[in-house]
C-alpha cells in the first residue's frame, strides 16, 4: 500500500490480504497473521487545514470499535487505538505517513489470537463466532469512511466519540516513551489534539504524544 501511494494511488484505495508471511506492528514488531483474521489496509491523502495526520489514529479506533460492534463484541478502547476485551488485546492498528498519504494498517483477531506474546490477547472466536473476514472488512470501510468524513470538518466529534469508549478517567496507566523512559500515571483524557494527558502522583500533569502505553 505504501509503494501504492508512493505511485500515485487515490484516497479510498482497500488492500486485504488473507494471511501475512511478514505482519508487523508498531516499532517493527511481528505479527502473527494465520489465515481467517482480518489484514487490511486503506490510504488517505491528508489536505491542508486538516486536523494533524496523527490523529487519523483515533478515527482508526472509533471505526474499528464501531464495526466490532456490528459483530457482537464491545470493545475498550486505550490509547492511541487499541481495542480491548477484558483487558485482552483484540486488533492492532499501524500508521505509516508517505508525502501528503496516510497508510492505515488493521490487524483483527477474528479466528485465532496469539498465545504466546507478553502481553494478553483474545479474538472474535474466543468469544463465540468468528466474522468473515471478507465481510467485516467491508463493514469496517463504510465506518471508516464517515467517521474520515466527520475528522475532515475538525477532530471534536472523534475525539468525544473516542473518550465514550475508552476505560474509565481516573485509570492507572504507564507509559512508555520513545526514548526508553516510562511513566506512570492516572488517566486524565485526551487533549484538544488527541494527545494522551496522564496525571501524575505529584499532581502535575503529563501530555504524551508517542509511546505504549499499558494498563496497570
Amino acid at each position: 500500500m505504501l509503494a501504492l501511494a508512493r505511485s500515485g494511488a487515490a484516497e479510498g484505495l482497500w488492500l486485504r490480504a488473507g494471511r501475512q508471511t511478514g505482519g508487523r506492528g508498531r516499532q517493527g514488531r511481528s505479527w502473527a497473521s494465520p489465515e481467517g483474521n482480518l489484514y487490511v489496509s486503506t490510504l488517505v491523502r491528508v489536505r491542508p487545514g486538516e486536523p494533524p495526520a496523527a490523529t487519523l489514529a483515533l478515527v482508526a479506533a472509533v471505526a474499528l470499535d464501531e464495526t466490532a460492534q456490528v459483530f457482537g463484541l464491545t470493545p475498550t478502547l486505550k490509547w492511541p487505538n487499541d481495542l480491548l476485551v477484558d483487558g485482552a488485546k483484540l486488533s492492532g492498528i499501524l500508521l505509516e505517513r508517505a508525502e501528503d498519504a496516510v497508510v492505515i494498517g488493521f490487524g483483527v483477531n477474528l479466528a485465532h489470537h496469539p498465545l504466546d506474546i507478553d502481553r494478553p490477547a483474545t479474538s472474535f472466536a474466543a468469544h463465540g463466532a468468528a466474522p468473515d473476514p471478507g465481510i467485516f472488512a467491508e463493514t469496517l470501510a463504510e465506518s471508516f469512511g464517515r467517521w474520515l468524513s466527520r475528522w475532515r470538518e475538525g477532530i471534536a466529534p472523534v475525539r468525544e466519540r473516542w473518550l465514550a469508549r475508552a476505560h474509565p478517567q481516573g485509570t492507572a496507566l504507564a507509559a512508555r516513551l520513545s526514548d526508553g523512559s516510562a511513566v506512570d500515571g492516572l488517566f486524565g483524557g485526551l487533549d484538544a489534539q488527541g494527545a494522551l494527558i496522564l496525571r501524575l502522583a505529584d499532581g502535575t500533569t503529563r501530555v504524551i504524544h508517542a509511546g505504549d502505553v499499558f494498563l496497570l
